[in-house]
This record gives structure tokens, sequence and C-alpha cells, in this order.
């Protein structure tokens, strides 16, 4: 695929992510899939499978929807840097719902082979997130 196809490939991912459309993962991801940076949340499984559980687990509790801010592509790799926004109106994992708007920054790699989703490196905002459902505190600052 050429990296504009590439780039297609993912911002498409992201809106079947918004709209709750789970199941597309199925024509967009590798069955194998590797995710180098996963949630952490316990019981994910791996490949496909386990973003399928990682992205409904979030979509209940977090539902929102993704903000590209830039894609470069070159070769088999897209990197995205986006911003997410959600809600927090269920539970996650140890973490009873609060109600609270989020929104969260990141940078993500994606690996293409054969018109799917292979692998995923990102980098998170984190402790940002857990800040904000009050988990961790913020920092009190001058």
């Amino acid at each position: 695929m050429s990296p504009e196809a590439n780039k297609a490939l993912i911002r498409r991912f992201y809106h079947e992510i918004d709209t709750g459309n789970i199941d597309a993962m199925e024509e967009l991801v590798a069955e194998d899939y590797l995710d180098h940076s996963p949630p952490p949340f316990p019981g994910i499984g791996p490949g496909r499978e386990g973003l399928e559980q990682a992205f409904r687990m979030f979509w209940d509790a977090t539902p929102g929807r993704h903000e590209i801010e830039d894609q470069i592509a070159e070769g088999d790799r897209v990197v995205t840097r986006l911003t997410a926004h959600g809600c927090h109106t269920g539970d996650l994992p140890g973490i009873p719902a609060t109600g609270r708007e989020l929104t969260m920054t990141g940078t993500v790699i994606h690996r293409i082979e054969d018109g799917k989703i292979a692998e995923k490196w990102s980098d998170k905002d984190t402790l940002g997130l857990l800040q904000q459902l009050g988990v961790l505190p913020t920092r009190e600052g001058p």
C-alpha cells in the first residue's frame, strides 16, 4: 500500500472506534496484531482479540472521539499525533466512573502489513489521564 493509503487506513481505524464499530477491527487489524504499548489493565489478551477487548472497555467507560492532529507516513509505518476526548461515564478496572470530561494526547506508530494494522507503538499522557480521573494528585506549583 502507498503511504497515503496507509494514512487513510489509520484515519478509518480511528473513525470506526469513534463510532463504536469495534466489529470493523476484523477488517482493519491483523489477527496476530502486536501492541508494544498495551493498556495497563489486567485481563487484556494478545492480538486483535485483545485490542477489541481494550476498545470495548474504553468505549463503555469513556465514550468519546479522537482528533488527528498530524500524520506522517513512510514505507509501512504511519505516525499519528492525536488528542482523545471522552467522558468517564463507566467504570475502568479499579477506577469507578467519575463523570469527568477527559482529554489525553498521544503519539502512535502503526505498522501496516497486507492492508491491515500489524503492530502499534505509542506514547500517551497516562499521568495526565490518571490525574484527570482523580487517581493521582496534580502537582501543586507556585
